[in-house]
């Protein structure tokens, strides 16, 4: 296993694990990241913006997930965990673990607080962020974009 920033090259492979994703869970619906317009180039758009980035992972040179941070309140020195997806033979192997342990480590360099958006329905994502301290809030914090979710988390971080 590979885990690595992510390349222009990459474009294509994780926009398509990230909608198939989507797609497979009934979310291919406005307000989720399948309608993201930065998809068509994640490289690109994590690399524009300052303190964040997003990692793939590979399994057997053939990309198979990834995770992103970026900024999301900088003035409170808030990020937001983005896009954390894994094919389906890559889950239940660690990965996730894995990513997370990366993103949030990152993170923690240059923000105080991490904060995300999920739905309840995907437990297994919950249980993980749970896992790692993240904390269930009543509601988005200003600024949310995906008006879909209906989960919505936030951990300090260390």
């Amino acid at each position: 296993m590979i885990i690595r920033e992510i390349d222009r090259k990459d474009n294509i492979k994780v926009k398509k694990i990230i909608q198939d994703s989507l797609e497979s869970l009934g979310l291919a619906i406005p307000g989720t990241a399948y309608f993201d317009p930065q998809l068509n180039d994640l490289h690109q758009y994590y690399n524009s913006l300052k303190h964040a980035n997003y990692w793939v992972v590979e399994l057997d040179k053939e990309i198979v997930g990834g995770i992103g941070i970026a900024p999301f309140n900088e003035q409170d020195k808030i990020c937001e965990l983005q896009k954390l997806y894994l094919t389906p033979q890559a889950q239940g192997l660690g990965i996730a673990n894995k990513l997370m342990d990366i993103a949030l480590s990152f993170a923690s360099q240059f923000y105080t607080k991490c904060y995300l958006e999920t739905k309840h329905e995907l437990s297994a994502a919950c249980k993980v962020y749970e896992k790692y301290g993240f904390t269930l809030l009543p509601k988005p914090l200003l600024g949310s974009e995906h008006s879909a979710m209906n989960a919505w988390y936030i951990k300090v971080l260390d």
